[in-house]
């Protein structure tokens, strides 16, 4: 929770960021439906209004509803043609409304009943999926903001019959951005968003391009009644074409919450993927009371957090506030407005190219020594890249398929998490061994015809390449199957001698090691060991603990260690939160040595299936079996 003054600075950064993708849904609506001046006016109202409610449920959260990280919630791109088709199938005008109101009721209230269902299909996103997704909404959105510094279509545009003056406008504002982030340190890097923003404004107006003629004739107060254009109509087939949109939205929602999940270093769960689609679905139900429209993440707020690394969920918390003070004033919404385009795309165009950059970290933990995997990132993105480069495909293909063909980053999503499907979990009788990076895909005949050298290669992160884990269980080859070569991997460790398995226990880094983390190969016998090392406490959430609490955890590791003679080893994936480490590890320390030594190899059991898992593709699933069963026999 930041000071108050930050608060309100960082949020009206998200709000100017978030202000044009905000009103552009209803501007467009109501021009295909022939709606007047008062009527859009109201739509932007509650809009805005109802995107401040949406946002503090997501960012603040409520019981199971809201994923509480640093997300604000916008209607999404992809229900404007399918709410055209719906409006104008109605007869257009407030009838029009009615019927997609009905329409995202109903949708909302379905997405909110689904969503638990929704986020059990969750290994269905791995890296290779959520990269993709994530790349292709940072590259499908960059057309938007060169479309506003070059055209300065739509709201706040600049009508000058000389198009290098918008160039200026959106690159002197992405210039200066830039120059603050470089010169500037702390608080003001942070803003520099913001900054560049009221600058070209400022210039903007200083010219005589940037107009605010709409404030004097804006009411001061205004309010967002429920049901303002009348009680909603509610039809199957509108309905059925709302709930399609919804699983698109679910899609998109998965990626962003998964790219904020890698920016403030926490660790996605599925139940996070379940409290934020609750959060979308109830958005949703509310936005159709509240004469608003669908509601999901909204990546270019995705791409703000990325870029000034603030990544307090207050911060979007004090934008929702604002958001719903500007649905309540729309004298003050008409200063917003005012804020040319071309300014708003230089802005955009550094926001959209970070959540794209977020995709390809995302992507750097991708197996691409996979062929299926090249498979998968390259199609989706080709896919997504047709339709955004040349987005009137879908008018030569029949009407229904109009919302899958009319996104980019519909199609591209549609894409990837139906390519995984078949190339990771449909068909096939041989199962892949997928080695450490640098070695190539290999099926499981292959193991059982390796030399030494390429299975400790392949295997040796498992056990952090104690050589004789490996030489011993090498030795028990051929294997049948990867319940077999598991197996195998539970059986050495239990048979080991107490030197040796005290050689492997001292194997792992102590918990919180930043050398271990840090050290480069010259430092560090096996590579593989620092990654593994980082990676799996990494995704524990330990890199985004503060400096008190990450001192805590290293403070136990060395009690821990001089205690026992070697170090603390959790399985990280199985640690929610590091309270549950600091609970765990004293706990143990009033444990006798021989019965924490057989904890630890416990541990070990479990990081190395869930390793094993990453290795192994359709790995077996009597996996928790095999698990339970060695847990008892060192027991």
């Amino acid at each position: 929770m930041l000071p108050v003054g930050q608060l309100a600075l960082y949020g009206l950064q998200h709000v100017l960021a978030f202000y044009a993708g905000a009103v552009l849904v209803p501007i467009i609506l109501a021009g295909a439906l022939k709606l007047d001046a008062s009527q859009l006016i109201h739509l932007i109202n509650a809009d805005l209004f109802t995107c401040g409610i949406a946002s503090l449920l997501q960012s603040v959260g409520f019981r199971n509803i809201g994923v509480r990280l640093p997300l604000l919630q916008g209607v999404t791109f992809a229900a404007v043609s399918p709410m055209i088709a719906i409006g104008l199938a109605a007869g257009g005008g407030t009838q029009g409304l009615l019927a997609i109101y009905g329409s995202v009721i109903v949708a909302g209230l379905c997405t909110f009943a689904a969503a638990g269902q929704f986020a059990r299909l969750v290994r269905f996103f791995p890296p290779a999926v959520t990269g993709s997704v994530i790349l292709i909404i940072g590259v499908a959105l960059l057309p938007v903001a060169a479309n506003d510094i070059v055209l300065g279509s739509g709201p706040g545009a600049i009508q000058h019959p000389v198009a290098v003056r918008n160039l200026l406008y959106g690159f002197g504002t992405l210039g200066l951005i830039i120059a603050i982030q470089r010169l500037s340190r702390g608080f003001m890097a942070t803003i520099a968003v913001l900054a560049g923003l009221v600058a070209g404004t400022l210039a903007a107006w200083l010219l005589g391009d940037a107009r605010f003629g709409e404030i004097a004739g804006a009411a001061w107060v205004g309010t967002t009644s429920p049901f303002y254009f009348g009680i909603p109509h509610f039809s199957v087939a509108a309905i059925l074409s709302m709930l399609i949109v919804m699983l698109i939205t679910m899609v998109e929602t998965t990626g962003d919450v998964y790219a904020t999940g890698e920016i403030v270093r926490y660790r996605i769960e599925p139940e996070d993927i379940a409290r934020a689609i609750r959060a979308d679905g109830i958005a949703t139900f509310i936005g159709g009371i509240l004469n608003s429209f669908p509601y999901t993440c909204f990546a270019e707020n995705v791409g703000l957090v990325r870029l000034t690394q603030v990544r307090s969920r207050w911060v979007v918390a004090a934008a929702a506030v604002i958001m719903i003070v500007l649905g309540s004033l729309p004298k003050a919404a008409a200063i917003v407005a005012g804020i040319p385009l071309p300014v708003l795309g230089g802005a955009a165009l550094a926001m959209f190219a970070a959540v794209a950059v977020v995709g390809v970290q995302t992507l750097g933990r991708v197996d691409f020594n996979s062929h299926g995997n090249i498979v998968i990132v390259s199609t989706s993105l080709g896919l997504g890249m047709l339709v955004t480069v040349q987005p009137f495909v879908a008018e030569a293909l029949p009407a229904w398929t109009h919302i899958i063909f009319g996104s980019g980053i519909t199609l591209g999503a549609l894409s990837a998490i139906g390519l995984n499907i078949l190339f990771n979990h449909l068909g096939g009788t041989q199962e892949a061994i997928a080695g450490r990076p640098n070695h190539r895909l290999v099926t499981l005949a292959d193991v059982n015809a390796m030399d030494r050298g390429r299975f400790d290669a392949t295997f040796g992160g498992l056990v952090e390449n104690t050589p004789w884990v490996l030489e011993r269980t090498c030795a028990m080859r051929p294997f049948a199957d990867t319940a077999s070569l598991r197996a195998a991997f539970h059986d050495v460790l239990l048979t080991g001698t107490p030197a040796q398995q005290m050689q492997l226990l001292n194997s792992f880094a102590d918990l919180g090691d930043e050398e271990a983390a840090t050290a480069g190969p010259e430092t560090v016998p096996a590579i593989e060991t620092r990654d593994a090392y980082r990676l799996d406490h990494d995704k524990a959430g330990m890199n985004g603990l503060g400096r008190a609490e990450y001192d805590e955890v290293r403070a136990l590791a060395r009690a821990y260690r001089k205690h026992f003679g070697f170090p603390l080893i959790v399985c990280a994936r199985e640690v929610e939160r590091y309270e549950r480490i600091l609970a765990q590890g004293w706990y143990r320390m009033a444990n006798a040595p021989s019965v924490e030594r057989a904890t630890a190899l416990v541990e070990i059991a479990k990081i190395a299936n869930y390793r094993l898992d990453e290795l192994v593709a359709n790995a077996n699933p009597i996996t928790s079996a095999q698990l339970d069963r060695f847990t008892r026999m060192v027991a």
